[in-house]
């Protein structure tokens, strides 16, 4: 089989529609958009969710709370998850959790909580830790120090 040889299953492909060619082609006069109306003009545009003059539904509905631009969105870390990928004496920060791609995206502070067991001795490096996640570390003999 050669490239020139190659070509299209049958029925996969059709012609495209030439609209607006003259009254016998089917299409013409006013190729396919009806009589009047802004849709029939030219250049016509319509953005998404008109509704045609009348109010829209998202201005009819109430507006209800709040979302804080300045909210920090933290990436969470579980005691589990340091016990299954991190030895006794290893420093456990941000660039050692995206070598191991347990991290998700990039511009987040990291969190760590108290989910699971810790019977290592490690040092975990965080932006936050929940009170009950800094007493499991120091009981296992690691620490946690807070990372701006």
């Amino acid at each position: 089989m050669k490239l020139h040889e190659l070509s299209p299953a049958p029925g996969s492909t059709k012609r495209r529609k030439r609209v607006g060619r003259g009254d016998s082609s089917g299409w013409g006069k006013t190729a396919g958009r009806g009589e009047k109306g802004q849709k029939s003009r030219t250049g016509s545009k319509i953005r998404p969710f008109f509704e045609g003059g009348q109010i829209p539904l998202f201005r009819r509905l109430p507006k209800r709370g709040f979302k804080n631009a300045d909210r920090i969105i933290y990436a969470l870390i579980n005691l589990n998850v340091i016990e299954d990928h991190f030895q006794a004496g290893d420093v456990v920060d941000e660039a050692s959790l995206r070598e191991k791609n347990l991290l998700g995206k990039a511009d987040r502070q990291i969190k760590v909580l108290a989910n699971g067991e810790l019977t290592k001795s490690v040092t975990v490096k965080a932006a936050k830790f929940s009170a009950a996640a800094a007493a499991k570390i120091a009981a296992a003999g690691g620490k946690a120090e807070v990372v701006e």
